[in-house]
């Protein structure tokens, strides 16, 4: 099977970046999004369907917003089960419940097709350079045939096993996201009412048992009023941690922690900030402890 025809469905933050890496290494790209003027702006070729899609390519690619959006977009009448075809690849690249991805990888390998599941991480910044971690699930040759699209979007790729075993990864590291960004924005909020220096606090942290992603990537930035927009928003973190809470009930595993970035992010969308970046977390911090901003207003 030539590998040379490549489609992607969801074009997103992360499905957009990621097509344009795919198209800038020499391999065209069919895309379809709901919004149908984004396919060209990433270099993809536009199509009209899923349909078209299917019908047209080898391996697609998905990057869509949930589980449920998913079994639209692959159940749904005129969707990508209706149209695959023996042999063909499709990678979910979304963020996605484990259970679910089991049960499509199943219904998939009934037409003789294969569904992988390849969890992504390191944000929009990563999905834009190509050097992505994905975390892969499923048949193994499929991943073996998988590995030169995925050489154009990721620095790594780490094989974590049978069906469903790349989405849990996914889950589990993107709730200690969630952890470390909530209480890392909660405790910048708390240094600068304390009167500190934020960029020595971040030297702190960064020097010490504190230090964790957001105090390295993330507040560096912040503090200086760049909250790197385009990433992760405050409503799809709510989306992981839920995903995460029903992992572990299927598991039988008591989640103890994950009330605080649920209220944190809940705060977040709340506060008017659900559609933005995660990293806006910090402002709904401030907005209830008295109007606090981290970076200094410029005239």
């Amino acid at each position: 099977m030539s590998i040379a025809r490549i489609g992607f469905i969801g074009l997103g933050n992360m499905g957009g970046r990621m097509t344009r890496c795919i198209v800038a290494g020499g391999m065209p790209v069919l895309g379809y999004d709901k919004d149908e003027s984004v396919a060209a702006r990433f270099g993809a070729t536009p199509a009209g369907s899923v349909r078209q899609v299917i019908e047209n390519t080898d391996i697609v690619l998905l990057s869509l917003p949930d589980s449920n959006v998913i079994e639209r977009v692959v159940e749904g009448e005129g969707g990508v089960l209706d149209h695959v075809r023996p042999g063909q690849i499709v990678a979910d690249m979304s963020t996605a419940s484990a259970a679910s991805t089991q049960r499509l990888a199943h219904r998939f390998s009934e037409k003789a097709a294969f569904f992988v599941d390849a969890g992504i991480s390191g944000g929009a910044a990563a999905a834009e350079k190509g050097t992505l971690t994905l975390m892969v699930g499923g048949d193994a040759d499929a991943i073996a045939k998988l590995q030169p699209v995925f050489a154009l979007i990721a620095a790594k790729v780490i094989l974590m096993g049978e069906s469903g075993a790349g989405h849990t990864a996914k889950l589990l590291n993107n709730f200690l996201n969630a952890v470390s960004l909530a209480a890392t924005a909660e405790v910048m909020v708390a240094g600068k009412k304390a009167g500190l220096d934020l960029h020595r606090l971040l030297e702190v942290l960064n020097a010490s048992s504190g230090v964790n992603f957001a105090t390295l990537n993330r507040f560096p930035k912040i503090v200086d009023g760049d909250y790197l927009e385009g990433g992760l928003t405050s409503k799809l973190m709510t989306k992981d941690v839920l995903l995460y809470c029903d992992l572990l009930h299927q598991l039988g595993v008591s989640s103890l922690n994950a009330a605080g970035p649920m209220a944190s992010f809940g705060l977040a969308t709340a506060l008017g900030y659900g559609d933005v970046i995660s990293n806006r977390v910090v402002d709904a911090i401030g907005d209830i402890s008295g109007g606090v901003r981290l970076a200094q207003k410029k005239d």
